[in-house]
């Protein structure tokens, strides 16, 4: 074989492959592409400087990596909405309706994995990020390569990311589960599981070996034209990516709920794990005009499939006590398996919950879970009580501390702020990793402190010395000082972090950056009119955030004397033609896209994907598209990309 063949046997069994595992269609038989593979893994033997990058060798594994590094995703990867039942369909088409008129849905099945962003530059594979928190994930670039429904090349320039799915076949799961089972190791829970664990092997052998496939949903990055999301998405799968097994585009409400009863008889007959319907607005110039809440984007939901019910018994309750002191009752359940999944827990919710559903220990219920909801009891089976039951009554202590508890009908509260359950759980979520990120210090570990009294509340922390960890058993030299330095670190800190550590109720990560951008230090002098004005913030964020400043105030400020926290940065805008204008993006530019718009933004201009009437300004550059065509319809000022930086200057 010389290189020209060589290249043409690799295009034939990427043919072959992408027909098997894209096209559901094979076009050659399993010894046809073993023989021909078997010649291309002798030519790269004999000549390992000319092996193509998109040789099917690449997929085998083979590589083993000591840990994933972390990776920032290119856009963020947003959740999508919950919703559960008809009129919530019909709630969230209102809120729609508020904000536009004439749309229409784009609807496809919702598989139940691990969300992954495969990214393409010029053409090539060049990263796989798994979702993560959303904005950083793990770089599993390795892994994903041996995904056979992942094309290693794919015939478009630029830089472009795809956002999907990655799932594995209920009957290859089986399969893993009952080698696993064989060679005495712990089987997964469900496919989901499999999938993510298969993705993150350090051994990508494994995963090469485990049958996964990759089906996308959405497309991040981009400088495509199109102007409808299932245009998009089928010019995705022409790149050689697997296509949703069904599919609906429709302006008509009706359609979608029968596309979401269809799916929902019919969903055991696709081989892959699904959960729901996905329901997303198919003009793609509505997003931005519908905008997005700190959680989700307001132009898609997730119409989650029925809570799978089945019935098993309450043998006990035992009441936990949150960070805030709110005890809420855990019923203790007779182990059942649902979709695939171990249950032996269910959430009450609160003590009235238990009061008017006429829960009793030893009843008969009926239990529903659906997606990554955690079980509830929804029925008691009062005609299956057999005398053996026995009240649940309401607690009048605390069960940490034994203290008087509040009872407030609904919450029950423990008032006593040295509870070891609010003490021990708030030190625990300010040192975690999205918080300040206090390595070493662990669940455990915060609970021996606390137990030996060297830890009474957070700013304890910043007390500690080596003297009082070498005291404590099983702490050595190095482990005590590796933890006192990790402590000392963390007082440098960003202010979001800092705001998220605190543990405000309904404040997390994101919602913690936009408080810290909006206001940075003044953050908690802020007042609930204030609040309510930011982005995707409503009236229920901002009592929590007033309530809980107003209550802390004297530690909040104590702990920002102790630490150095870090302001968040703000670029001063620059005065140009651009300030206040609406300008959009388009053609081929000699600089990124992101590079392009940060710079417009610090110009003063709000950069948006589409083009309307109150569009100020379209940027172009080479093999300008539709948006430039649209933009001569609608009388819209065009300027070429020299022009846009000779009016930076």
């Amino acid at each position: 074989m010389n290189i020209d063949e060589y290249k043409k046997s690799i295009d034939i069994l990427n043919d072959w492959a992408k027909a098997y595992y894209s096209l559901d269609n094979p076009i050659a038989s399993d010894e046809e592409y073993d023989a021909l593979y078997r010649k291309v893994v002798e030519f790269e033997s004999k000549n390992p400087d000319f092996i193509a990058l998109n040789s099917p060798t690449k997929r085998v594994g083979g590589i083993v990596l000591d840990a994933f590094k972390k990776a920032k995703h290119l856009t963020r990867m947003w959740s999508m909405e919950d919703i559960f039942s008809e009129d919530e369909l019909d709630l969230w088409i209102k809120r729609v309706e508020k904000s536009i008129s004439d749309f229409s849905y784009y609807c496809e099945p919702k598989f139940d994995g691990a969300s992954l962003e495969v990214i393409y530059e010029d053409g090539k594979f060049k990263q796989a990020i798994t979702r993560g928190d959303g904005q950083i994930g793990e770089d599993v670039s390795e892994n994903a390569k041996t995904i056979g429904s992942i094309p290693l090349e794919i015939k478009y320039g630029g830089l472009l990311s795809i956002t999907g799915e990655v799932v594995i076949n209920k009957s290859d799961f089986e399969q893993i589960n009952r080698e696993r089972e064989e060679q005495g190791e712990t089987t997964f829970a469900n496919p989901r599981n499999a999938a993510a664990g298969s993705l993150r092997q350090l051994d990508t052998k494994i995963t090469a070996k485990r049958k996964l496939m990759f089906y996308p949903w959405g497309v991040g990055i981009n400088s495509l034209e199109f102007e409808l999301l299932s245009e998009m998405m089928d010019f995705v799968y022409d790149l050689g990516f697997l296509k949703a097994p069904r599919r609906l585009i429709s302006k008509n409400r009706d359609e979608v709920l029968a596309f979401y009863k269809e799916m929902t008889k019919s969903r055991d007959e696709i081989s892959m794990m699904l959960d729901g319907v996905s329901i997303k607005i198919n003009e793609l110039v509505l997003e931005e005009e519908l905008g997005y809440t700190i959680k989700y984007p307001k132009w898609m939901v997730a119409f989650k499939f029925p809570a799978v019910e089945k019935v098993t018994k309450i043998k006990g309750i035992v009441v936990q006590v949150g960070r805030t002191g709110v005890l809420t009752p855990v019923a203790i359940l007779e182990p059942v398996n649902i979709d695939g999944a171990v249950v032996e827990r269910a959430t009450l919710h609160n003590f009235d919950e238990i009061q008017r559903k006429d829960i009793e220990i030893n009843d008969s219920v009926i239990i529903i879970r659906s997606g990554d909801v955690i079980p509830k009891v929804t029925k008691v089976l009062n005609d299956r009580r057999d005398g053996m039951q026995t009240k649940i009554s309401r607690p009048d202590v605390c069960p940490i501390c034994g203290s008087e508890v509040l009872d407030e009908g609904i919450l029950i509260k423990c008032q006593n702020l040295s509870c070891s359950a609010r003490v021990v759980n708030s030190i625990i979520h300010f040192a975690s990793k999205k918080c300040m990120n206090i390595d070493g210090l662990g669940d455990k570990i915060v609970e021996l402190l606390y137990e030996e009294k060297l830890l009474k509340n957070i700013e304890d922390l910043y007390k500690l010395s080596l003297e009082d960890l070498l005291s404590l058993d099983g702490f050595k030299d190095k482990k005590s000082q590796n933890l006192i330095d990790s402590i000392q670190k963390s007082k440098k800190v960003e202010l979001h972090k800092f705001i998220n550590a605190l543990g405000i109720e309904h404040i997390g990560e994101v919602a913690a950056i936009k408080l810290a951008e909006n206001f940075g230090e003044n953050w908690h002098k802020i007042s609930f009119e204030e609040i309510i004005n930011i982005d995707g913030f409503g009236e229920e964020i901002a009592k929590s955030i007033c309530e809980f400043v107003r209550v802390n105030e004297e530690r909040i400020l104590h702990l920002n004397n102790i630490l150095d926290i870090k302001k968040p940065k703000k670029e001063e805008k620059i005065d140009s033609v651009f300030n206040d204008k609406t300008v959009v993006i388009t053609g081929a530019m000699s600089k990124p896209r992101g590079e392009i718009q940060h710079l417009l933004e610090i110009h003063g201009a709000k950069v948006t994907k589409s083009v309307s009437k109150k569009t100020d300004f379209v940027v172009y550059g080479k093999d300008a598209g539709s948006k430039y065509d649209k933009a001569m319809n609608l009388g819209v000022a065009l300027m070429s990309e020299e022009e846009m930086f000779d009016a930076f200057r």
